[in-house]
């Protein structure tokens, strides 16, 4: 069992990134730059978007179908240009995941992100998008996405915590202490989300591993334990591990468990990370169930203190 506790306070616009958070009356594209969805879920991530005091535009292929995807990648990445370059647009929400989001970074240069800077809203696929902002110098926000804030109609915690990080409200998470966590105190920028997404950037100018001090936060699911132990053991491997200044473990859900001797993925995590002199912080709740999927500002300076009472991560 994990325990939160939030304190929110409202960031002071002195990082050009910061600028990047929204205002009531603001206007948020809704575009689906992964797998293909409905009418019915854009429709309810609009009604609790203006619920919360925003309008409202949608991309003209958010609803296209082709082989899975939201259409072509052509149309997909139209779609994003097009919230990116218009003026009006302050905030993008994906729709929904899926698969897809890194087909557009093929054809999508880190100049770009850098010339429009607009916050970018997801998790799951599109943490390939929030990665590729965070490498080009902005911030976008890893957290839930049309149907979740729809189903819940805005009104939950998490619901509620996301509405404020939309406008600059940045909480403390204070979390509850888990026997594996490792202590210590790092600082660096805030990266990762789904893992597996994640490791499909490696190497790319997009790779957000190779800035120099990160803070890692990592979760996924329907991934096999020893799966996600290989794409550890290539972040070692390539000599990224040094870059590392801290490690976020969320929520990990649909896999086989006890496997190869481990119990959960949390050992199969520590067996691995107990040999780094790093904070780590386990059973963070992010991931792919939306009760447990706070908001995380990806590209944001961030402080993760661990001790033998608890966790806290902060924004800064």
């Amino acid at each position: 069992m994990y325990r939160c506790i939030f304190t929110l306070w409202l960031c002071c616009i002195a990082m050009g990134a910061w600028a990047q958070f929204l205002q009531q009356g603001d206007t948020i594209a809704i575009i689906s730059p992964s797998s293909s969805t409905d009418s019915a879920t854009v429709t309810g991530g609009m009604r609790t978007l203006q619920s919360w005091g925003y309008k409202c535009v949608v991309g003209t292929n958010a609803l296209e179908e082709y082989h899975g995807f939201a259409g072509t990648i052509d149309q997909r990445l139209d779609d994003l240009l097009w919230a990116l370059r218009t003026p009006s647009v302050k905030g993008i929400m994906c729709s929904r995941g899926g698969d897809g989001a890194v087909q557009l970074l093929c054809r999508l240069p880190l100049d770009t992100l850098r010339q429009y800077p607009k916050l970018i809203i997801g998790f799951s696929d599109i943490t390939a998008l929030l990665n590729a902002e965070a490498v080009a110098g902005n911030v976008g926000i890893h957290g839930s996405m049309c149907h979740a804030i729809a189903k819940y109609e805005g009104k939950d915690t998490v619901s509620r915590t996301l509405r404020d990080m939309l406008l600059g409200k940045l909480p403390t998470y204070r979390i509850a202490h888990h026997p594996l966590n490792q202590s210590g105190e790092g600082e660096g920028i805030l990266v990762g989300g789904n893992m597996s997404v994640l490791h499909g950037l490696a190497g790319a100018d997009f790779d957000p591993l190779t800035l120099p001090d990160i803070i890692l936060m990592v979760e996924d699911t329907d991934e096999a334990m020893m799966k996600v132990n290989r794409m550890l053991h290539n972040i070692e491997v390539r000599g990224l591990m040094s870059h590392v200044k801290g490690i976020i473990v969320g929520q990990f859900t649909k896999y086989k468990h006890p496997e190869c001797g481990f119990d959960d993925m949390n050992a199969m995590f520590h067996e691995y990370l107990q040999h780094y002199d790093i904070p780590v912080c386990y059973d963070f709740p992010v991931g792919h169930s939306h009760l447990k999927n706070f908001p995380m500002p990806i590209g944001a300076r961030t402080t993760l203190r661990v001790t033998s009472s608890g966790a806290t991560v902060s924004f800064n």
